[in-house]
């Protein structure tokens, strides 16, 4: 059956198009009444963190003027953190969280989206609503607005809590607003690309895609953008290239910009105007872009459920794995020179030596990028483990249980790809890395070979979250979408929690902190023995819960 079709009989039009629109958004707003929450606090919290952290750290304007200006200089660490626009304390904030808030925000709203459209259509739940009063633009509207509810919530949390600090509203309320309109901006790509595939996986996958092109284009134009004292520098085209290259510039705490949040909401317009339209040529269930039927007898390989989890996650494994080398690859350029930039500045050599350690400058640097490799790392474990959640409300796990297959031998199918799936994605991002800083050092051999084993030393880290996936799944498995939120608490931690000189306590509470600092930091089996047991304890306990509850 084509996905577009011609109507037959007369459309709803008007308001009948959006008829149980009010029923569907309180539903979407039930269903995620963990995982909302989390996301918004987590976010919110984050930024009003971050401006009491640097308040503490950064209390002379001497101290805030010497840091913005070692950015500013360099263009490595432009790439990886974006431009200073103005020294001050809400500046310095707008610095560290626009860019990293707006990625943040972008993940939750796609994957707010994705859930209530696409995921429903796949799974058939959509196909019952729709035979009720339901209007066909009902279910993306619901979707959108409950993605607007929580880009609100954060937009809102940002605001007054740096404004209660005592920063300035007028900055406040922009960056909330950029990290805000950031977010509903990829809530409207997500639902775009929810017209274009059969799966929700890969509508998020290709959310994910340009939400990684936008990255690396914001990287990209900030390090060839001028630099010198804050804002001094000119724009670079690749920036406007980018919405997360806009939440940047809408200079909060710097002569905020507020037409750049005008061409945040009229971009998120245009892009909900499209999936409006696409939505009205297309029949439930079906896409743009249909699923190739496959060969008419399957291979031995499908014989068990490793090979059909492998068959489902080949394609995304393929493409983790390629994004990780290319990231790789970029991170051991720019080492080399962010090395020898950082080198003159003392300030700014002991915010890389907090993030990889104190043993030298290059090590440190090095230590930081295998530490964000790492950290990423588990985003894809925990989405392959919670996969077999998709699967159970998708009705395809249970045809397959219904006959020789246990539980168990089904789940460790799944573990069994996100375990060594991460494992082969540090591999990739690891000898990149250290390939491209040895060939820019002259040591190739050496520089790779201690690099990828810093890489490697990660894998523990990303299994416990992977792990704490299994166990959510086994035992509160309607709670599963919250491990998301939990699992960037941990990315927030590891990024933000050395910098700001949060307490040990604070930084224990993520596997990573208690992984040493590779290449470089002193090494010792404990840590990796601990989180590997808790690994096992965590799995065992998810498969456990598993084996005793119901499938669906």
């Amino acid at each position: 059956m084509s996905a577009l079709t011609a109507p037959t009989t007369a459309r709803p039009r008007g308001g009948r198009q959006l008829t149980g629109t009010g029923a569907l958004l309180r539903l979407a707003l039930r269903r995620d009444r963990l995982m909302l929450p989390a996301w918004v606090l987590l976010l919110g919290l984050t930024v009003i963190a971050t401006g009491s952290s640097f308040a503490a750290l950064y209390d002379t304007a001497a101290k805030r003027a010497q840091l913005a200006a070692s950015m500013n200089a360099n263009g490595s660490l432009r790439a990886l953190y974006g431009p200073v626009f103005d020294d001050s304390l809400g500046g310095l904030v707008a610095w560290r969280m626009a860019g990293f808030g707006a990625v943040l925000a972008a993940v939750m709203s796609l994957l707010i989206v994705v859930r209530h459209t696409r995921e429903e259509e796949e799974t058939g739940r959509q196909e019952l609503l729709s035979a009720a009063r339901v209007g066909r633009r009902a279910p993306l509207t619901a979707a959108l607005l409950a993605a607007t509810i929580a880009d609100a919530g954060v937009a809102a949390l940002t605001a007054a809590g740096l404004a209660a600090s005592g920063l300035p509203v007028a900055g406040s309320l922009a960056l909330g607003l950029a990290i805000g309109g950031t977010g509903l901006f990829f809530a409207a790509l997500a639902a775009i690309a929810a017209q274009f595939t059969e799966s929700a996986r890969l509508a998020k996958g290709l959310t994910g895609a340009a939400l990684g092109a936008a990255f690396a284009l914001r990287a990209a134009g900030d390090a060839s953008a001028g630099s010198g004292s804050p804002g001094s520098g000119a724009d670079s085209p690749l920036t406007w290239l980018s919405p997360i290259g806009w939440a940047q510039h809408v200079r909060a705490f710097a002569g905020e910009r507020w037409w750049v949040v005008l061409l945040l909401a009229a971009a998120t317009a245009l892009a909900t105007a499209a999936g409006y339209a696409l939505t009205a040529r297309r029949d439930v269930g079906m896409s743009f872009l249909p699923a190739r039927p496959g060969p008419a007898r399957a291979p031995r390989s499908l014989g068990g459920p490793t090979g059909l989890v492998w068959r489902l996650q080949r394609t995304a494994l393929a493409g983790w794995t390629a994004g990780f080398a290319l990231a790789g690859a970029v991170f051991g350029g720019v080492a080399k020179g962010a090395v020898d930039m950082v080198g003159g500045n003392a300030q700014t050599r002991e915010i890389v030596q907090r993030l990889g350690g104190e043993r030298s400058l290059t090590d440190a640097f090095l230590a930081s990028m295998t530490g964000m490799l790492g950290m990423v790392a588990a985003l894809y474990a925990v989405g392959t483990v919670l996969r077999m959640r998709a699967e159970e409300t998708g009705g395809r796990a249970e045809p397959v249980l219904a006959g020789a297959v246990g539980r168990l031998r089904w789940a460790a199918g799944h573990l069994a790809v996100a375990l060594a799936g991460t494992a082969v994605l540090l591999t990739a991002g690891g000898l990149a890395l250290g390939l491209t800083y040895g060939a820019s050092a002259g040591d190739v051999a050496g520089g790779s070979g201690r690099v990828l084993a810093a890489a490697l030393a990660q894998v523990p880290a990303a299994w416990t979250l992977a792990a704490v996936a299994m166990c959510v799944l086994g035992l509160l498995p309607a709670a599963s979408g919250a491990v998301w939120a939990l699992t960037g608490g941990c990315l927030a931690l590891g990024w933000l929690g050395p910098v700001l000189r949060l307490p040990r306590w604070a930084l224990d509470l993520s596997p990573y902190g208690h992984l040493p600092k590779l290449p470089g930091g002193a090494v010792t089996a404990a840590p990796f023995l601990w989180l590997t047991a808790l690994t096992a304890v965590l799995i065992s306990v998810g498969l456990a819960g598993l084996r005793r509850r119901d499938i669906g």
